[in-house]
């Protein structure tokens, strides 16, 4: 897999951000919608620069009580992907874990440098809490998510959130999150080259986002002068992956400082394995996944004390 995908993939750094994103398009497979869903609807708000789409999605089932909703924020580097390369995965997390989902088409860098993304994660977080009741959903009861730099998003919003005094994230779930920008860490050193996300295509990504000041917590969440405070995380790693090492770290840091953690590796896997649904070994790495979602997001107050980060999914 991995193999193929090297061969693949275009070098990020050789192409102009719109340039790139058609290419991305042109390798995904067709959309196959599935698995269905009670409600799949797109609903355009009023982002802060402009019009901001989410897709909601319900599942179906018979539970007359309220949902926990999970806020979604895709991964791509902050330069491409968007609602549809990560509906297939939305929808699946939707129905393992009984959740509405609603996943958030933020503006994407360089045409919007940070923190343009976060700022549309913060108000796709706003119109949740407000609205989502209509959807079954429970206000009280809603995370934010996303993977590699949508796990950045959901870092960052849960920082903004708390410094803005905004709405109580139940829970933060940050999948193979790129939260730094130190590239010297052990696993970019180990991992950096031959693994698919490579050090050169993270450094471009980060030229992309934040070319400038990157100082700001809400960008660069490992800048933050205190985590504590925050909502419960689940932080899961890849272990073949280059932001490996600083997830761990993250997820380390804020049990330090009094949050509770759930840190889970996934051994043997790389960057984005979770998107990948053909792949044998992701389908049990979901499941393992989903468990440790639905237990965030039921016993939020509840996790206890952070777990071993060599912990892995036995793939």
């Amino acid at each position: 897999m991995l193999a193929g995908l090297e061969a693949g993939f275009p070098d990020v750094t050789q192409h102009p951000a719109a340039e790139l994103r058609q290419l991305i398009v042109s390798r995904r497979a067709p959309l196959t919608r599935t698995p269905d869903m009670r409600v799949a609807r797109d609903e355009v708000i009023d982002g802060p620069g402009g019009d901001l789409t989410l897709r909601v999605y319900v599942p179906h089932g018979e539970d007359e009580s309220p949902r926990p909703v999970i806020v979604f924020a895709h991964g791509g580097g902050f330069v491409f992907c968007d609602l549809d390369s990560h509906d297939e995965f939305c929808r699946s997390m939707a129905e393992a874990v009984n959740t509405v989902v609603v996943a958030v088409d933020y503006r994407l860098a360089p045409e919007n440098p940070a923190p343009a993304a976060m700022e549309d994660m913060y108000a796709a977080l706003l119109w949740t809490v407000e609205n989502i009741a209509a959807y079954g959903g429970d206000p009280k009861r809603v995370a934010v998510a996303g993977d590699s730099a949508g796990g950045n998003l959901a870092a960052t919003v849960s920082l903004a959130a708390r410094e803005r005094g905004g709405p109580s994230i139940t829970a933060q779930i940050l999948l193979y999150p790129v939260l730094g920008d130190d590239f010297d860490t052990e696993s970019y050193q180990r991992y950096g080259v031959g693994y698919y996300n490579t050090t050169k295509a993270m450094r471009w990504y980060w030229e992309q986002y934040a070319p400038g000041d990157r100082d700001n917590a809400l960008v660069v969440p490992t800048r933050a002068s205190t985590l504590a405070g925050l909502p419960p995380a689940l932080v899961a790693t890849a272990e073949l992956d280059p932001p490996c090492s600083e997830g761990e770290a993250y997820a380390e840091r804020l049990a330090a400082e009094g949050v509770p953690v759930i840190a889970h590796r996934f051994d043997g896997l790389f960057h984005g394995f979770l998107t990948f649904p053909q792949l044998s070994l992701t389908p049990p790495a979901r499941e393992e996944l989903w468990t440790l979602i639905s237990r965030l997001l039921g016993t939020a107050d509840r996790v206890g004390d952070i777990e071993d980060p060599s912990t892995h999914a036995g793939a």
